[in-house]
């Protein structure tokens, strides 16, 4: 079998590199214990632009914020044609908020992915929790060591239970050493023990507090503390957390018994220290550990322990492996010290029990655990085991609610908080309308329809006495531009043209036809194309009422053509586009031309519709998702930006799909209205869900390195339109008599 490990590896100095080589090591030495017949080859992670001289069996390096090396490394991973990768996760290895840029990595690679989780979360980040499900969906199998992580996984992160397997952390073998107090020179002391790399929360001052108690009663203790300063800690702050410690044991009068062991020590030597101990203390200040190597390999060492309850402690000391003492409790450790050392009876019993136990987490047993869960995965690449990127959750207009006052909708929010001081705007308030408009169509939500006149309100206020409006005004009722933005008077006459089309009651009806009629002279000046884009379509769906409306019919023809003369002076054979330039709400101007085709029924209309739409589905359609153009644009002839992914570019996106599906049946199209839905839910070119299930919002866009956290109005809107436009072109395809999907191809809520 053929094996790729990824993660950290020696020589670089922390936990998780030890644990790979000693993985790595324990597989291969199966090959000459038990006649496997096992590869293995290591891609390691770098942390910045530090480099190791590794050994042989490392065959790639990626350094850890640097997106395109994970791209890199899983090319090389397929051409090694290995049979399975074997992952080590651990947040803080990887780049990108949370480590996020593993994800694209784990995604492209060919074959099965065994993933060991060395941290799992009880109340994870937004973005930790997203990182943890999709590895969880991308892996076949997820390598736990304490039991309490599989409750966590199955609850908090809702991965089955049968892709779970418990590992234990694996140790040294420790049945061949004996104690002979002389490798670190401590002969005639009573060895009170910690080792690691130093940082606050290992809470070492609740030891040297405890001190005092324990050397009054027995003067020949001695605590020794072996390890280096944690490296990401002494970068931020060298030495200070051990010049504390050492502070402190001299205020105890206890410097003397406290002995600092300030280096990096070979496996052997922390060996020869646990064995040499008489008793080992973890005195962390943190419940929420779910692995712990050290505690590990002290009970491997079969040593007599004493720590902290937190979780993974608990489990292991169980059944008199050990003793626990509240956290930060100077006082009980103390107590519980001196009744260990007055009874030496107690700590041999339990060194046996531990020993006894521990002998079962010895790495040559690991190995070979980990070589059975290999050799029982099948051959299935990571993308064919994740979830159908193409699900809805809940109809939900929870955040519209909550973003939307007496006055409107703000604008903005910080997270998911409305922030008032950046008020509102028209755009927004428009595009609401339209929202609730659909939602009461459909049927899918009828009471949010209430909100309308909220919305409705807003937009009267804003129309100015020449039929214009305005678009911003501030949380104190006061106008903020003379004028507003052609793209706002736009979206506002879309909304209009849908409700005098599908009014709920007459007085709505007469409300948008005075709104509409009083801006109707404005129409065919103007010049944006986004703007003139949006004003066709409020025209068609006006058009949809009044079919015989002859002036509406010419000025939808005006409109239209102006949009295909944009598109003879800018296009050529490679850039089948209106402008030289890429940039926001991009496929409204194809959605318009679809609309506009539906009535008028020109060829030229629907050629260009279909160039147009084709081009955006080639700079667009990667993967199997769409990778949107970001928000710095994308100019003809230059480098093409994806940071600054907005959700009204998907919505535009998949309002164009739904269209150009509805006018040609081309499966295609639904298909990829489907997958530009998807990128809201996750499939991305981060892979994490911009809609927030908890706050029913979404986020503001999708940065190079996380997901913008805001959660504004446009965005949110954004979601819950291109929600709605999925959700009735479905019930179209259901209900279409010519069958034009295959019933299992249909998308199913």
């Amino acid at each position: 079998m053929k094996i790729v490990i990824l993660g950290n590896y020696m020589p670089r100095r922390c936990g998780i590199a030890t644990f790979t080589t000693n993985l790595a090591n324990s597989i291969l030495a199966a090959n000459d214990n038990q006649g496997t017949k096992n590869e293995v080859f290591v891609v390691a992670m770098n942390d910045h632009d530090q480099v190791y001289e590794y050994p042989d069996i490392v065959k790639c390096t990626i350094r850890q914020q640097e997106a395109k090396d994970y791209s890199i490394a899983a090319n090389l991973i397929n051409d090694i044609d290995a049979d399975v990768c074997i992952f080590q996760h651990e947040f803080g290895i990887f780049g990108g908020e949370s480590g996020v840029y593993v994800l694209n990595l784990l995604q492209q690679l060919k074959m099965p992915i065994v993933t060991t989780l060395h941290t799992i979360l009880q109340t994870p980040s937004y973005h930790e929790k997203h990182i943890l499900k999709k590895i969880g969906q991308l892996s076949q199998k997820l390598v736990v060591m304490s039991h309490l992580a599989i409750d966590f996984l199955t609850a908090i992160y809702e991965i089955p239970l049968q892709k779970i397997e418990f590992i234990h952390h694996g140790v040294p073998d420790f049945s061949n050493i004996e104690a002979t107090n002389t490798r670190f020179d401590y002969s005639g002391k009573k060895v009170l023990g910690t080792f690691g790399f130093l940082g606050r929360s290992k809470g070492i001052e609740t030891v040297i507090n405890a001190l005092p108690k324990v050397i009054k009663k027995h003067p020949n203790v001695v605590y020794v503390v072996l390890g280096q300063t944690h490296p990401n800690v002494k970068k931020h702050s060298n030495e200070e957390y051990r010049d504390y410690l050492k502070d402190l044991a001299k205020s105890n009068n206890v410097a003397d018994n406290v002995i600092f062991e300030d280096a990096f020590f070979k496996e052997e030597d922390i060996k020869s220290f646990l064995v040499e101990s008489d008793i080992y203390i973890t005195p962390y200040l943190n419940e929420a550990q779910i692995t712990s190597g050290t505690i590990c390999y002290a009970i491997g060492a079969g040593a007599c322990i004493v720590s902290t309850p937190f979780w993974h402690a608990k489990e292991l000391l169980a059944y008199n492996k050990g003793k626990t003492f509240p956290f930060g409790n100077s006082d009980a450790l103390a107590e519980t010290l001196c009744d260990l050392l007055d009874n030496p009876d107690s700590i041999d019993q339990i060194k046996a029990a531990a020993f006894n136990y521990g002998k079962e987490l010895y790495w040559d047993k690991i190995g070979l655990r980990y070589i059975k869960v290999l050799s029982n995965t099948d051959n299935k690449p990571p993308t064919n085991l994740e979830e159908k990127p193409l699900t809805m959750p809940k109809f939900s207009m929870d955040h519209i609610k909550r973003l939307t006052d007496d006055m409107g909708i703000i604008e903005h929010a910080n997270y998911s908080v409305p922030d008032y001081k950046e008020g509102y705007c028209l755009d927004d308030n428009s595009r609401a309308l339209l929202l609730v408009l659909m939602a009461y169509e459909f049927g899918i939500d009828r009471n949010s329809l209430e909100l309308s006149e909220v919305y409705l309100r807003y937009i009267k206020l804003m129309q100015m006495e020449d039929g214009f409006f305005h678009n911003d005004m501030s949380y104190e009722k006061k106008f903020l531009d003379e004028k507003g933005s052609e793209d706002s008077f736009g979206r506002t006459i879309w909304a209009m043209g849908y409700l005098i089309r599908l009014a709920p009651n007459d007085s709505h009806f007469q409300f948008a036809k005075d709104i509409f009629f009083k801006a109707y002279h404005h129409f065919e000046k103007i010049t944006s194309i986004r703007a003139i884009a949006s004003v066709i379509i409020g025209l068609c769906h006006f058009l949809k009422r009044y079919p015989d409306n002859e002036g509406i019919i010419h000025l939808t023809n005006l409109l239209t053509y102006k949009l295909l003369h944009q598109y003879k002076e800018e296009s050529d054979k490679d850039w089948k586009w209106f402008e030289p330039v890429l940039c926001y709400d991009n496929a409204i101007i194809p959605l318009a031309l679809w609309h506009a085709y539906d009535l008028i029924k020109d060829k030229e209309i629907y050629d260009v519709a279909s160039k147009s739409t084709d081009f955006l589905d080639k700079e667009t359609y990667k993967n199997n998702r769409i990778s949107l153009v970001g928000n710095t644009w994308y100019y003809k002839g230059k480098k093409r930006p994806a940071h600054g992914q907005q959700p009204i570019n998907a919505m535009a996106m998949t309002m164009m799909y739904n269209k150009a599906f509805e006018i040609t049946k081309e499966k295609k199209y639904h298909e990829r209205m489907l997958i530009s839905f998807s990128w809201f839910t996750g499939n991305n070119d981060l892979l994490i869900p911009l809609y927030d299930e908890e706050s029913k919002g979404c986020c503001d866009g999708l940065e190079p390195h996380c997901v913008n956290r805001n959660q504004g109005a446009e965005s949110t809107i954004s979601y819950l339109l291109s929600y709605l436009t999925v959700w009735n072109s479905q019930q179209n395809v259901l209900e279409d008599s010519q069958n034009v999907l295959a019933e299992d191809e249909i998308f199913t809520i």
